[in-house]
């Protein structure tokens, strides 16, 4: 994943969004339901219908940048929410990416005591 700024809010779009969408599609539904600006830096992320499908949409200062990404197999963790949105950092946008469950991460290995 890209850098981020540290000032840089991540938002989820709750419901399912029309994968079809561009730059433009996309930029209009982040401002429609979460009446934000999509070109104020902020990241927003979209998912399909199905869940296997994100795109993720940012406002670099230059020009929005999309984001694509399909898994394989599985489903990425959503929100139950149909309207609105969800604030994640930065760390829990690179776990959604990578298919992780970013709302309750668990560690995988427990140290045990030195005895």
């Amino acid at each position: 994943m890209i850098g981020l700024p540290a000032n840089t809010r991540v938002w989820i779009v709750a419901g399912h969004t029309d994968m079809r969408k561009g730059f433009d599609g996309l930029a209009a539904v982040a401002q429609s339901a979460l009446a934000a600006n999509p070109f104020n830096g902020h990241v927003f992320v979209f998912r399909g219908r199905r869940g296997d499908i994100l795109k993720v949409l940012w406002f670099d200062g230059q020009g929005l940048m999309l984001l694509a990404k399909r898994l394989e197999r599985g489903r990425f963790v959503w929100p139950q929410a149909d309207a609105g949105g969800v604030v994640l950092t930065p760390a829990q946008l690179s776990m959604l990416l990578e298919g992780i469950d970013w709302r309750m991460p668990v560690r995988t290995h427990v140290p045990d005591l030195a005895a």
